[in-house]
């Protein structure tokens, strides 16, 4: 399994390839799945945490159903760039998850990503007991859709360089 940038990732993924969003919490794991298309993202049921070895077989299960290419984790930086210890839990999981799967791992900048997902479910008048049940996924598909939009925007630059 690499870590790969968006870029690399663009280079990689063949067309109708599904890719997977991932809010990693200290007691869920929030998920988002790509259309094969990769124009949307759309929340999936959260992951429980409970060990690492059953938290990962979780996951890898949801891959295998969704026939995932590729996984796009939020990097939780702090407001002033740096990285505190959220980020390097996260960094420690994409590196056990090596062990288990071929499958490229991109970190996402998810800044906000949860004060904006918040924002929606109030917006959507969704109860303070539901939206704490969906605001990791919600948050995952925040950051899917930003990797989707930059990946979009990616190809449209391949295409226009190749036609000059």
């Amino acid at each position: 399994m690499a870590t790969l940038t968006i870029e690399e990732l663009s280079a990689a993924l063949a067309p109708g390839q599904a890719v997977c969003g991932l809010d990693l919490g200290t007691k869920t794991i929030g998920i988002s799945v790509s259309d094969l298309g990769r124009r949307f993202a759309t929340p999936r049921d959260v992951i429980r945490r409970v060990k690492f070895g059953p938290d990962s077989e979780a996951l890898l299960a949801v891959a295998n159903k969704e026939k995932i290419a590729a996984f796009i984790i939020g990097l939780p930086i702090n407001m002033d760039g740096s990285a505190g210890p959220r980020a390097q839990a996260t960094r420690a999981f994409v590196h056990n998850m090596a062990q288990k799967t071929d499958l490229p791992f991109v970190y996402w900048d998810e800044r906000l990503s949860t004060v904006a997902a918040e924002r929606v479910l109030i917006e959507m008048d969704v109860s303070r007991k539901k939206r704490a049940d969906r605001i990791d996924s919600a948050a995952a598909s925040f950051i899917l859709q930003g990797a989707l939009d930059r990946l979009a925007s990616l190809a449209k630059g391949a295409a226009a360089g190749s036609e000059g």
